[in-house]
């Protein structure tokens, strides 16, 4: 286990740099086009998969760093930069963090490296979860899927939503109800292979913010897939099902480990956007006059900039945190990882406020960026757990307490 550490490292320090050049030249001078199309911008990913950024090598790089920090600053980096664009280039993350949180260590192998594709073949992954009736409440699930023993087959029904990737993905990994009865304690995580019959895109959203990423439905209509697409084998579900039905407290539910393990990188990606909008309106309040003097001497400016610049602060160190925690297998035992998911995301949607406040009518329209940042910062307080969820997990965690 390795000693947590402030300092960056060397190796830190130029990846930190690589990913923000690429942010600041490439996505940044793109950003504001890929919002107004709500495309999927293929040219940048395809740039950033020229250069090794969108790559399952460099990712698995980052994430087995000990010290938890190396894929927290990318992903902080990629969002200053923008957080839809990040969100395309990172899309297929989610699905990653699910295959190596349930899958074996041969189906990792596997699938892993495909969520990503070489520069010259790209390939994109989703990770579909929710549903109509089942956002933060994953034990309402309704998606099925049926073991047949004699194909060795599932056969997979149901409709998702919200999905990022959502249709355009080569690999999709489904969360469904194998036992609908022991609600999110009888649902597996299933991989669906490249030109499987039986799944579709259904309606793609049009959205907010991030409007870069692609989010649409899923759906599932006797989708068929071998039993080697589920993930951690039959053997080990039908033990996981078998404790279930005891009664006896399962380690881990197929949706809830793969959001707890990526809860710190969704905060700091909030972090990304808060800092964006605090340096812009730094800026600005340092050339902007008003009255004679520049608008950060009146005190009202000021301490707003001090507030944001404290806040991004924190939430970067909660990130950090539970980063380090998640890579040493370190227990959340007070929702650490729920505690940077909610801070980052509260964080961002506060300090892009606070940027526009301190634009004012200039902060309204689409000439400055912080209107944007704004509209993007808002689903961090929504996706993967809302606020709401992570003061459960947290107030849960540090109670014992199965408060509702």
């Amino acid at each position: 286990m390795s000693e947590f550490s402030l300092e960056l490292n060397e190796d830190q320090l130029q990846i930190q740099k690589w990913v923000h050049d690429f942010a600041e030249n490439v996505m940044r001078s793109q950003a504001a086009e890929w919002d107004e199309k709500e495309e999927f911008p293929w040219p940048v990913v395809k740039e950033a998969a020229k250069i090794g950024l969108y790559s399952y090598d460099f990712v698995t790089s980052c994430m087995s760093d000990p010290t938890g920090l190396t894929f927290s600053l990318v992903n902080e980096e990629l969002c200053w930069g923008d957080a839809g664009i990040a969100l395309a280039i990172f899309g297929s993350l989610l699905p990653l963090t699910a295959i190596f949180a349930n899958g074996t260590s041969e189906q990792i192998n596997e699938w892993a490296p495909q969520c990503f594709g070489t520069p010259d073949d790209i390939k994109l992954a989703a990770f579909a979860v929710t549903e109509a009736d089942a956002g933060s409440d994953v034990s309402s699930i309704k998606t099925r899927a049926v073991y047949d023993a004699t194909t060795d087959t599932w056969t997979l029904n149901g409709t998702k939503t919200w999905i990022t990737n959502g249709g355009i993905a080569d690999i999709h990994v489904v969360v469904a109800a194998v036992e609908p009865s022991l609600k999110s304690k009888g649902q597996a995580s299933f991989i669906i292979p490249p030109g499987t019959p039986g799944i579709s895109q259904g309606q793609k959203f049009s959205k907010m913010g991030i409007r870069a990423s692609h989010t649409a439905e899923v759906v599932l209509q006797d989708c068929k897939v071998p039993g080697s697409c589920l993930l951690g084998g039959k053997e080990r579900l039908d033990k996981k099902l078998a404790k279930a039905r005891e009664g006896i407290k399962t380690s881990s539910q197929a949706a809830l480990a793969t959001f707890e393990a990526s809860r710190p990188m969704v905060g700091i990606q909030a972090v990304g956007i808060a800092r964006a909008a605090y340096e812009y309106a730094l800026e600005y309040a340092q050339n902007r006059v008003q009255f004679g003097r520049p608008i950060i001497e009146n005190q009202a400016v000021a301490f707003k900039l001090a507030d944001m610049k404290t806040r991004i602060d924190a939430a970067r160190l909660l990130c950090w945190r539970a980063s380090w925690m998640a890579l040493n297998r370190k227990p959340f035992t007070s929702g650490e990882g729920s505690m940077s998911k909610l801070f980052g995301g509260e964080t961002a949607v506060w300090v892009t406020e606070q940027a526009i406040q301190i634009l004012g009518g200039a902060g309204y329209v689409k000439e400055h960026p912080v209107e944007k940042w704004y509209r993007d910062a808002k689903i961090y307080t929504i996706f993967e757990g809302t606020s709401e969820i992570q003061r459960l997990v947290i107030a849960r965690a540090i109670s014992g307490v199965h408060i509702s």
